[in-house]
Parts: C-alpha cells; structure tokens; sequence
C-alpha cells in the first residue's frame, strides 16, 4: 500500500508542517545555545588558565626577588664602598651645608 499525500486535507498538511518548522526551529535554538554554552566554558577555561598563569609568573618574580634581596643582605662589601657611593651621588655641597646651623624660611638659625 503506498502513502497518497493526495487523500490528506490540506489542514493537515499544513498542521504537519508547522509541527515540523517548530521542531527545526527548535532544534536550531537547542544547538545554538548549545554553542553559547561551550564558548563561555572554553573563554572561561582561557581565563582561569591566563590568570593562573600570570598570578604564577607575579609569585615566581616576588620570590626571586626575595631571594636577591636576602642574599644582598648577607654579602659584606670591602672597604669604604658605601661612603664612595654616598660621596659620588651627593655631588657638590650646599654652602649653607658648610657652615654651622641651619636655615629657616630663608634666615639662619643658631644651633647650639
């Protein structure tokens, strides 16, 4: 027995057809949300992974750094080296640096 489309109303051709419009609709919104869902997943998994890789790389430089600055801090230097330094940076004295007291609102104050 073969299937006539002839005998069926045209009412229910067209019941059948808007059934199965909703269904590829249907269909279409499901893998589209489907979709959204694993986007968000995989950029959220890129963030989590981006984030702990520069929180990690922020920790490894503060603990470097911890360890030179605590081995900075056990080396001795020989000689005079820190006053040189000093000497070097400061430059030329101030004139009111020579002489004794100090200056207060542009007039010299007697220290005793």
């Amino acid at each position: 027995m073969q299937f006539d489309l002839n005998a069926v109303e045209t009412a229910t051709l067209v019941f059948i057809g808007t059934l199965v419009f909703a269904l590829v609709i249907t269909v279409f919104m499901m893998m589209a949300s489907f979709a959204a869902l694993v986007l968000v997943g995989v950029g959220r998994l890129a963030w989590f992974i981006a984030g702990t890789l520069l929180l990690g790389l922020v920790r490894g430089i503060n603990h470097a750094w911890d360890l030179l600055v605590h081995h900075a801090s056990r080396v001795e230097l020989p000689g005079d080296f820190a006053s040189d330094i000093a000497a070097e940076m400061m430059g030329q004295p101030a004139p009111s640096c020579t002489q004794p007291g100090r200056w207060l609102h542009g007039e010299r104050v007697k220290t005793s």
